[in-house]
């Protein structure tokens, strides 16, 4: 039973955390190529990352989802995860997850189990190795290959999130779905969103998940499914391989109406709309006192202001993004 309650009667329940700004990729929706990173006294101390999302969990938060950046590559990051894992073994929290690129699960993989972990999303937009490396800048396939197979080793659960992305990857998506069901893995296909300035055009990127879905139709055996992971995906069952298929459609459809959760980036800002601006400074109160009184009365502050919708729009005219930070800040 959670304690917060949004001014639309929506529970929240779910918290993302970007644990760093920084990550060893450079994707190009997501980050321009020359980003300028915080300044480390800005970013929160894994202790006091701790403690604000002990006390989201105390006040009702039963899914935690780590993100970035990319959160594998936070220095020590294994230790707030497994200080974390207190929350499982006491059963406040449900679900302790991460969102990473791949490149560092080699390493990390039977840690994360270890600390409690049972699934992870994983970001690959492609598996030709060429346009991986164009979309990622820096990234590489065969290492993420190499993590995805020691995750599913340790006996993660692996959902391979994709952004749909017109003239890249749209020729792929037949391709991503066999893959996925040939390793068990079940896939999300997530409509590219107006954030940060970004080099090139939204526009040319933009792949409405509608089209994408009718096109499918026609090859797969697709239905519907009422299936939910707390997240913003509607879920379909895939016949031919036996495995899941999510989309996320926050420009075709929205998922308002349903929302359970806010954002918390590395800084202690917490967003109550991955697509509004309005936020909510919880690293002062949190700074001001040991004592948690401040700092819940904060969130408390913050969940009453959230927001019905978001704002995002694919602007043809200025081609200016919705928001003008990057997906990195927020951890998507």
């Amino acid at each position: 039973m959670t304690n917060m309650i949004d001014p639309f009667g929506r529970g929240v329940h779910y918290l993302r955390v970007s644990v760093t700004d920084r990550c060893d990729f450079r994707c190009v929706y997501c980050m321009s190529e020359d980003m300028s990173f915080l300044p480390k006294k800005e970013v929160l101390s894994l202790e006091e990352l701790d403690r604000l999302c002990s006390a989201f969990i105390r006040k009702g938060v039963r899914k935690l989802r780590l993100t970035g950046g990319e959160p594998l590559v936070r220095r020590n990051i294994m230790s707030l995860i497994r200080s974390l894992g207190r929350h499982l073994e006491s059963g406040a929290l449900e679900d302790l997850t991460l969102t990473t690129n791949g490149s560092q699960l080699s390493r990390f993989a039977d840690e994360l189990v270890d600390c409690g972990v049972k699934r992870i999303n994983v970001s690959v937009d492609t598996l030709d190795p060429d346009k991986f490396k164009k979309i990622t800048r820096w990234g590489n396939l065969d290492k993420v290959l190499a993590g995805l197979k020691a995750a599913t080793k340790a006996g993660l659960h692996v959902k391979i999130n994709t952004v749909a992305l017109k003239n890249f990857n749209d020729g792929e998506i037949d391709q991503m779905l066999r893959w996925c069901g040939d390793n068990g893995y079940d896939l999300t296909l997530i409509e590219t969103m107006p954030m940060g300035e970004i080099t090139g055009d939204r526009n040319d990127q933009y792949l409405p998940l509608s089209e994408v879905r009718r096109d499918l139709d026609s090859r797969w055996t697709l239905t519907d499914i009422d299936y939910k992971t707390g997240g913003p995906a509607r879920y379909v069952h895939v016949g031919e391989t036996g495995a899941k298929l999510g989309m996320i459609t926050p420009m075709t459809h929205n998922f308002c109406e349903s929302c359970n959760r806010v954002r918390l980036t590395c800084t202690g800002t917490l967003y109550m709309c991955l697509g509004q601006d309005d936020a909510a400074d919880l690293r002062s109160p949190l700074r001001a006192s040991e004592a948690d009184g401040l700092l819940d009365a904060a969130i408390d502050e913050a969940i009453g202001r959230k927001p019905k919708g978001h704002d995002f729009i694919i602007d043809r005219s200025t081609k200016a993004p919705s928001q003008k930070r990057h997906m990195s800040v927020t951890g998507g």
